[in-house]
């Protein structure tokens, strides 16, 4: 109880604030049609029709949970989950390229570390060019990725997952090389009066010495990831996918949509992240790191 009170408080504060947000927002539109329509409205009557407006700048929590339940859950109980309209649906598509561009980035990541912690050419050329390729924005490189791709016949989830992966990539990285620098010197002397072959002081030391810092670098790179794959879903157009979603309700001014999609993408996230965590603390209690 002592950890959720402060959690509830927490949440509740971000609500009234945007509440409060939400009437300062759009009563410039409901006072402006008031005006037009030679009308005096009291101070009750501008806040009810400010958090009921059909195209808000900012949405009310309230017509965001409508709009996320009537995409989800009312799909659902309709036979409709993987409608083109459910959120659902659209979340599966953006998952799907998350997933394939997180485990390529994964991969990538843990073998650049191994190279760059075995290798000192390797650390002197690879991991500053790690570094570099970050400083790129996603949003200038994305459509070029994306055009590249499609003009020599590679389409669909792939180029998504490229982008994912390039930005799923370093925090891995960074992670693991940390963790296999992390056994001092005292460690690695030891291994070596048992004669242990650089082989077997991987496995025994530098990789179990590794193991939580590389779930914190998968968390990251998780959600690295999933932003990697809605932004790919940007320059192909509105057609499928979260981005597509946050897209189109750009386009029609939807602004509802656009919260909606982005909760989406939070929930996501947030089952994503939590998975690595919990397969975080079954590995590290089964390795001894952990109660």
């Amino acid at each position: 109880m002592r950890s959720v009170l402060p959690i509830l408080t927490v949440v509740m504060v971000i609500v009234a604030l945007w509440y409060a947000g939400a009437v300062a927002m759009n009563k410039r539109w409901t006072l402006d049609q008031a005006a037009r329509a030679d009308q005096e409205l009291t101070v009750a009557e501008i806040v009810a029709d400010t958090l009921q407006q059909e195209r808000p700048k900012l949405p009310a929590p309230h017509q965001v949970g409508a709009e996320l339940w009537k995409t989800t859950g009312a799909m659902v109980l309709k036979g409709r989950a993987f409608s083109k309209r459910s959120l659902i649906y659209h979340g599966w598509i953006t998952l799907s390229a998350t997933l394939m561009g997180f485990a390529i980035g994964a991969g990538l990541g843990i073998l650049l570390a191994v190279g760059i912690v075995h290798n000192r050419a390797m650390d002197m050329s690879v991991m500053p060019w790690a570094i570099a390729s970050q400083t790129i924005p996603i949003l200038a490189i994305a459509p070029m990725i994306i055009v590249v791709l499609n003009s020599v016949g590679v389409t669909g989830l792939l180029p998504k997952a490229v982008i994912s992966a390039y930005l799923s990539f370093f925090p891995v990285v960074v992670g693991m090389v940390k963790g296999l620098r992390s056994p001092d010197a005292m460690q690695l002397d030891l291994l070596k009066t048992y004669s242990a072959s650089p082989g077997q002081t991987f496995r025994k030391l530098r990789w179990p010495s590794a193991t939580p810092y590389l779930f914190t670098s998968l968390k990251i790179a998780m959600a690295a990831s999933l932003v990697g794959a809605i932004v790919g879903e940007l320059p192909t157009g509105a057609v499928r996918g979260l981005g597509a979603r946050l897209l189109a309700g750009s386009y029609y001014g939807q602004t509802v949509q656009i919260w909606s999609a982005l909760f989406g993408a939070a929930i996501l996230a947030a089952l994503l992240v939590g998975l690595i965590g919990i397969a975080q603390r079954l590995t590290l209690k089964r390795m001894g790191l952990a109660r």
